[in-house]
């Protein structure tokens, strides 16, 4: 772990992750860092992350003890309707294009967050990420390999392709990559403020490219929009209070996984042993169920999370679970794919800013604003065209989302956890979760641990289940006994998530750090002010 008695920065970056500590040393709060960490990692992980996507955010505030939840997830276009893409000869929603894009909302929420919690001037938050667009930074191992799996999005659109593909490819690791158009972008939102990105510059250009594509974004879609403050849903487990945020994020997974998992004690053997991994995957697939079969934009749906995170409801979801044999029958739903980053930061004083944000698949919908940088995402791709489910596509709703960030205390421990990856996230976060509460480890070995996960490939969850292949060849071996599809990957698979925490203990006044071996990333200390 890295620890200090001083404000650390966690992210999958560590220009991201210098960025923000910088931000701190001048005074700036936990949000000031986050949104500062979080510019940069939009100019240097374009395929996860950026102004074209959406947020959410965990915030504990260390003088009050209060946990405050934002939802910066955007609405669909008014004129986006499941009637419409029938019209176009569409039966099943686009994962990609111009009809896949949903009103970003990451500016709105940083634009919240700040005038709540920030202490720094806004502009002065955005000065490390324009630098990087504009000089450029040198590309690490792992966004390069994400760079090449997203190059055939990319040449969908002229744009995207000039922009991401300045020498017709990705490029290579310790290579520079600048994007001074994306400069231009962040110095209209640090000068003129984030309405610049719903009702200035910035949206025009959106609104013209959407209509170039024969898309249904008006002005309205964007001026109108506003994220959304929310109180968390959280669980008990084993003396922890875990919380996640509500739909129409898939936290709710989490938690009920959680809840099932606690009906039983956790097995001596470790959390690598047969039994444990084995209810564990069993409690997910029963969680997912309720999951896919529930979620949805809570202002358009009921949604029923009390009676889905009661402890009665685990207690009978744990009796279906079969202690020696998995059950491979299809669970309702298909798992959906994610390319997120997650970043923590906690000050010195305390607060902790638990962020995450995403322009959902690799590089979002493929869909570049002309002359502005960045990509729109593709989110609306999550919506179904059943006009009877929770998350049917409807005018100003919002899609089911995968991205979650968390956070989790117990006497004067107070955690921000993320773990990035799609329909991994849940099931990443409870086996965070378990091995710290049910094994005792700290932050750092309880995110480096191996990990198992489910295909994103949009199939059914059977039993095909991903494993680390750090993971015993001995309960490999009974794992498979039992009926689990075991896919080994190699020994950190980035396919499990990259994750970030941090933990502040109240009582001492120190900061502690951990960041995913996972990723490119770091936990960077506050440093020492340059004056």
């Amino acid at each position: 772990m890295v620890i200090s008695d001083h404000g650390i920065v966690a992210t999958s970056h560590v220009l991201a992750s210098q960025a923000g500590a910088q931000i701190l040393s001048q005074g700036g709060s936990a949000i000031d860092a986050a949104i500062a960490a979080n510019a940069v990692l939009g100019v240097t992980e374009p395929m996860m992350n950026g102004i074209g996507g959406d947020l959410f955010l965990l915030y504990w505030d260390a003088k009050s003890g209060k946990l405050y939840g934002l939802n910066a997830s955007g609405w669909a276009p008014q004129g986006l309707t499941i009637e419409f893409l029938k019209r176009q000869g569409i039966t099943v929603m686009p994962d990609a294009g111009i009809h896949s894009v949903t009103v970003p909302g990451a500016v709105d929420g940083w634009a919240k967050a700040h005038q709540r919690f920030g202490t720094l001037p806004w502009k002065t938050l955005f000065t490390p990420a324009i630098y990087y667009a504009e000089k450029g930074y040198s590309v690490p191992e792992i966004i390069h390999d994400f760079w090449g799996i997203g190059r055939a999005k990319l040449k969908q659109t002229e744009e995207a392709e000039r922009v991401f593909l300045p020498n017709a490819r990705p490029p290579a690791v310790g290579e520079k990559f600048s994007n001074p158009d994306l400069g231009k972008t962040l110095r209209l939102l640090a000068e003129k403020g984030p309405r610049e990105f719903y009702d200035g510059e910035i949206a025009k250009a959106i609104l013209k490219t959407s209509e170039s594509l024969g898309g249904t974004m008006q002005a309205g879609d964007l001026s109108k929009f506003s994220s959304e403050w929310v109180d968390p849903i959280s669980i008990d487990y084993r003396g922890w209070r875990v919380y996640e945020l509500p739909p129409n994020g898939q936290g709710m997974a989490a938690l009920e996984m959680l809840n099932i998992m606690a009906t039983s004690q956790p097995d001596k053997k470790g959390p690598q042993g047969t039994a444990e991994l084995h209810k564990k995957i069993e409690a997910m697939k029963l969680a997912y169920t309720d999951l896919y079969r529930y979620n949805g934009d809570p202002r358009f749906a009921s949604i029923p999370v009390q009676g889905l995170l009661s402890k009665e409801y685990a207690e009978r979801r744990a009796a279906l679970i079969n202690a020696g044999k998995a059950n491979c029958a299809a669970v309702n739903g298909t798992p959906a794919k994610s390319d997120t980053t997650y970043l923590a930061v906690v000050d010195k004083e305390g607060n902790i800013a638990s962020v995450i944000q995403s322009v959902y698949d690799y590089f979002g919908s493929g869909v570049a604003v002309k002359g502005m940088g960045f990509l729109l995402q593709d989110r609306g791709g999550l919506f179904l065209l059943d006009p009877e489910h929770p998350d049917a596509l409807g005018p100003h709703k919002r899609p089911f989302h995968t991205i979650i960030p968390a956070f989790m205390e117990k006497g004067d421990e107070h955690i921000g956890f993320g773990i990035m990856g799609g329909s991994n996230q849940p099931l990443a976060h409870a086996q965070f979760v378990s091995n710290i509460a049910d094994y005792g480890w700290n932050i750092q070995a309880a995110l480096s641990a191996p990990r198992f996960t489910i295909r994103d490939t949009g199939e059914p969850i059977k039993c095909t289940i991903l494993l680390e292949s750090r993971v015993s060849p001995e309960v490999q071996s009974q794992l498979r006994g039992e009926g689990h599809d075991l896919v080994l990957r190699k020994d950190y698979s980035a396919l499990m998530g990259r994750g970030q925490a941090v933990l502040h203990n109240s009582r001492t006044g120190t900061n502690f750090a951990a960041s995913d071996p996972r990723a490119d990333g770091s936990a960077e200390p506050e440093p020492i002010p340059a004056q």
